[in-house]
């Protein structure tokens, strides 16, 4: 099966190896684009002040909350496409792909026009205080241009980590972010456009992002190759994508949408406390890449050996994922917590801020090992197809949880402390919501097997 160095057979041989080898670049990827990320958020608290670090900040969750369903809807894109490049099926694995990548094209457009009219309104929902709000706007909308490139980017990366292609996808990323890089120094400090500056960046390093996938993918020699003449919608690859991509799009965007709650609950405190949840929020950014990085594995593998019918292998593939996303969170998550006060002091020199992201991270980083379990779970059921009810559970579970948290417990204990509390909480009664529902798909599988 495998055709290129690029690619990984995850079907035959070693489990481990083979996840740490998909795992680590993908881990390196996700970390590296929150790096620079985060050179957005340390040049402009540093060089245009607090005010304008929570406006960027504070956007956050608004944008995740307009993008994250069709980035889910790009899992769909990466089941459907692992599932027939396992079993050889080239016609439909390339049919797929070009309904993918138009789909993407157009969700980025629809985003972008969304995100220019809708930004500002969403803004003042959330409570987002008067003094920056208008940065924060700005920051949206000259973000949003960027959409169509961020979409095809991320459609693109969704079939190379298909076929277990996930060193690619770095190598750009990290061209792609030196020049973000380069642009946030000199649109904020040499020619002073503050917010303004770190959204043109972004914008820019998004594009060349997309040019290099949407490149690779027309140069490869394999069934995924991609041809601009045969972009088209087909409707039967279109309700399979959605058939696995929409529910977890839904889960995403409803979690996101939780997240905005938290932070309306974390506006109430003022700018100094938005300013540290920024840094702190960030900080956690990189233990969810670890953690994310695993949980897409497990995701990759199992749909390819569920297309191949090798279902005892695709629990293994689950215990080693386990394994492996636990001692990463764990090293990772003691350290953040063990190294808080530095960690937060590159973003800012604010003491005050820094308190304030410390209360956040002293109750979030060393449990997050929870959250790597958490979606790993219906990470391994989407692998098999399914969808909607992990969705369910999930929403059930962490929005559920957290809005209780939100409106009924917090406001008798205000502080970030108590608040993110929920975090942890969420974590624990989605895993044995999930964990009852994987038990369930899982034994059906097994009796259709013995069945046949």
């Amino acid at each position: 099966m495998k055709k290129n160095k690029y690619e990984i057979d995850m079907c035959n041989g070693s489990i481990m190896d083979k996840l740490i080898t998909f795992s680590l670049p993908l881990m390196l990827t996700s970390i590296l684009q929150l790096m620079f990320n985060a050179v957005d958020i340390i040049v402009v608290g540093r060089f245009s002040g607090s005010q304008a670090l929570a406006a960027v900040g504070s956007t956050t969750a608004l944008i995740n909350i307009f993008t994250n369903l069709f980035i889910g809807i790009s899992l769909g894109a990466n089941v459907l496409a692992a599932r027939y490049f396992a079993a050889g099926r080239d016609r439909e694995m390339s049919e797929a792909v070009h309904t993918a990548i138009t789909l993407a094209l157009i969700s980025g457009i629809v985003m972008a026009f969304v995100g220019l009219g809708a930004s500002r309104a969403a803004l003042e929902l959330m409570g987002t205080p008067e003094d920056v709000i208008d940065q924060s706007a700005l920051y949206m909308r000259i973000y949003f241009m960027g959409m169509p490139f961020f979409m095809l980017y991320n459609y693109g990366a969704a079939i190379l980590r298909a076929v277990g292609d996930t060193r690619r996808p770095l190598f750009f990323l990290g061209a792609a972010g030196l020049t973000n890089v380069a642009l946030d120094l000199l649109l904020v400090i040499v020619i002073p456009l503050d917010v303004a500056g770190v959204a043109i960046g972004t914008v820019a390093s998004q594009m060349i992002s997309c040019i290099l996938v949407i490149r690779c993918l027309c140069k490869t020699e394999g069934s995924y190759q991609l041809h601009f003449s045969k972009l088209s919608i087909r409707k039967v690859y279109l309700i399979r994508i959605f058939q696995v991509g929409i529910p977890a799009g839904i889960q995403s965007t409803v979690i996101n949408f939780s997240n905005a709650m938290l932070q309306s609950s974390v506006n109430s405190f003022g700018s100094t406390a938005m300013a540290g949840y920024t840094a702190a929020n960030n900080i956690l950014g990189f233990l969810y890449a670890a953690v994310n990085a695993v949980t897409q594995a497990c995701m990759s593998f199992t749909s390819q050996n569920f297309g191949v019918g090798k279902y005892k292998r695709m629990d293994r593939v689950l215990l080693d994922c386990v394994i492996l996303s636990v001692g990463v969170s764990g090293v990772l998550g003691v350290g953040a917590y063990l190294f808080g006060t530095q960690l937060l002091g590159i973003y800012t020199g604010d003491a005050e801020v820094i308190q304030c992201g410390m209360e956040i991270l002293s109750i979030t980083t060393v449990p997050y090992f929870l959250c790597g379990i958490m979606d790993l779970l219906p990470g391994a059921l989407r692998g098999m197809g399914h969808s909607a009810v992990p969705m369910v559970l999930s929403v059930i579970g962490t929005v559920g949880t957290r809005i209780l948290w939100i409106y009924v417990f917090f406001p008798h204990h205000r502080s970030l402390y108590f608040l993110f509390i929920s975090y942890p909480g969420s974590w624990i009664a989605t895993i044995l919501m999930q964990a009852v529902c994987f038990w369930f798909v899982r034994k059906r599988y097994g009796m259709q097997k013995a069945a046949a």
